[in-house]
């Protein structure tokens, strides 16, 4: 039958919009008499995943009976192009999945979850219109970052948000993990990174130590990677490198009045080894192919370079001219040791000036009031990932009557996440190197679990639709309506969220104003 694409997508309740729809008539019963057969042997995790999450967030058992005559079936359909595509069919005696790739697959386990959550719910039961789904994403790079710096949330906390990601699509977690005011994962040669560099947090520098040990690391990674989200470690340099330059002060290369020991010394060999090997480990604990170094803000704190005899040394040797040419000489020094151990390097768009190689190297835009940036690193050929922050930096508030957090020259707002890439003076199609879109949430506002969900939702849900859905495809109006599903869902997992429908019947919790963390530290 050929799906026709529906029309009023408020009738879809499904976040991301999918691409067709077309609802039959009849329903099907998802009851414990239900089994779960499998086209191949390959997708047995899958069909334990179903499963296991059916048990968990509807108190349904499922079977494994393939020989059920009413059942659910995950099946290989090499036709289907796309490897995040998906087909999902329900008709009154079962329901089939089919997918080229166990990823599209699993969109399609998501987006039956969903359903779940929306049609008749009765005891041990849950009544399913029938309907045929045709989808696809529109981005191949769906992110979010969370700075846990900043302040930290722990493995529970990543742990939810890496299911609710999952749910809504997103198959990107970018995870700042260093900065100034805490380092938070475990280096086995540098110990004292986390006895000493991990005590504090923006808001209180006398906060005990907290951080993720090696096994969290592991722990936390297969849990994405049994989401098809692949995780992204930031190690920041040569910048915001107060905390490690706290416990290794010998590689600190100063900084400035309002940004102590912000950066590491590009002049020292030392500096490059100890890097190097900090980088070693974190290639072995994180298997996503990439490495985020940073790269940003450098300026904020390299006003001693100049007059460190080793920078001035090295800076003689190789011609270099000025700080930001010993800049870029660090980076370019890095970058080749991340692409050693075959790893493409991310960082922010500053890289962009820093002479790094085409092939291997992927920037963030961010620096919103600067479109001439993302323009120049397009047109050179850099892929890319759109994250500005207006309106993708979810520490701004996103609503006027919003107390904590950031405003600079405007806020973002769910209506300017859902609209985004739109409104960007660039022809996103000319551009197949625009890898997708991110959001980052950075802590210094953020103390709380629940001022922690308050800020991300219904952002995030909004950036999934953006990333996911195509142009003409997304309706804001249609969203909103969906909306009340979507509460419903993070009501079950216990998230405090902005209602932008209420404003009023969702208190701010309360943050912190960005106290003066390092006049205290």
């Amino acid at each position: 039958m050929a799906l026709q694409s529906v029309k009023a997508q408020g009738k879809v309740p499904i976040i991301p919009a999918p691409q067709h729809v077309q609802y039959l008539k009849g329903n099907f019963t998802l009851e414990p008499q239900v089994g779960i057969q499998i086209s191949d042997s390959s997708l047995d995790r899958l069909a334990d995943y179903l499963s296991e999450t059916i048990q968990q967030r509807f108190d349904i058992h499922l079977n494994r009976d393939q020989q059920a005559k009413r059942r659910i079936i995950l099946k290989i359909d090499p036709y289907i192009v796309q490897q995040e595509a998906y087909d999902l069919e329900i008709k009154s005696d079962h329901i089939t999945i089919s997918g080229s790739t166990d990823h599209g697959i699993f969109n399609g386990i998501s987006s039956l979850m969903q359903l779940c959550y929306v049609d008749q719910k009765r005891d041990k039961s849950i009544k399913l219109k029938n309907v045929e789904i045709q989808d696809a994403p529109r981005f191949g790079w769906r992110g979010f970052m969370v700075d846990e710096s900043r302040h930290f949330f722990g493995k529970k906390k990543i742990k939810q948000l890496l299911d609710l990601m999952a749910l809504f699509k997103l198959n990107t977690f970018h995870w700042h993990l260093t900065d100034e005011p805490g380092w938070r994962i475990e280096i086995k040669g540098y110990p004292k990174l986390t006895t000493i560099g991990a005590r504090g947090n923006w808001s209180d520098p006398d906060a005990p130590d907290r951080f993720y040990t090696q096994d969290d690391i592991r722990e936390i990674v297969a849990y994405a990677r049994d989401r098809f989200i692949k995780v992204v470690p930031e190690i920041d340099m040569p910048g915001h490198a107060s905390a490690a330059n706290l416990a290794y002060p010998e590689f600190s290369g100063g900084g400035s009045k309002e940004h102590p020991d912000f950066t590491y010394n590009p002049g020292r060999a030392s500096t490059y080894q100890y890097l190097t090997n900090i980088l070693r480990e974190i290639n072995f604990l994180f298997p996503s192919g990439y490495i985020h170094i940073g790269g940003d803000e450098v300026h904020f704190g390299n006003e001693n370079w100049l007059a460190d005899p080793d920078v001035k040394d090295l800076m003689q040797q190789h011609n270099l001219q000025d700080a930001h040419e010993m800049e870029a000489y660090f980076i370019r020094r890095m970058a080749d040791s991340v692409h050693t151990m075959g790893n493409k390097v991310v960082g922010w768009d500053e890289l962009s000036s820093d002479g790094v190689d085409l092939n291997n190297n992927i920037l963030m835009w961010w620096r919103h009031d600067k479109p001439e940036i993302l323009h120049k690193v397009l047109k050179e050929g850099y892929q890319t990932i759109l994250c500005p922050r207006i309106p993708m930096y979810f520490d701004f508030v996103q609503h006027d009557s919003h107390q904590w957090g950031r405003r600079w020259d405007g806020f973002s707002d769910l209506k300017s996440v859902y609209e985004f890439p739109s409104k960007l003076d660039v022809n996103i199609s000319d551009y197949p190197n625009i890898m997708g879109i991110q959001a980052n949430l950075w802590t210094e506002t953020v103390t709380t679990d629940k001022r922690f969900d308050f800020m991300i939702w219904p952002r995030l849900a909004a950036l999934a639709e953006a990333a996911w859905t195509r142009p003409e495809r997304k309706s804001y109006a249609s969203f909103k309506k969906r909306l009340p599903v979507l509460f419903t869902t993070l009501d079950t997992y216990d998230i405090y969220y902005f209602n932008p429908l209420h404003p009023k019947q969702t208190p701010e919790p309360a943050g912190v104003n960005e106290p003066h963390w390092q006049e205290k530290h």
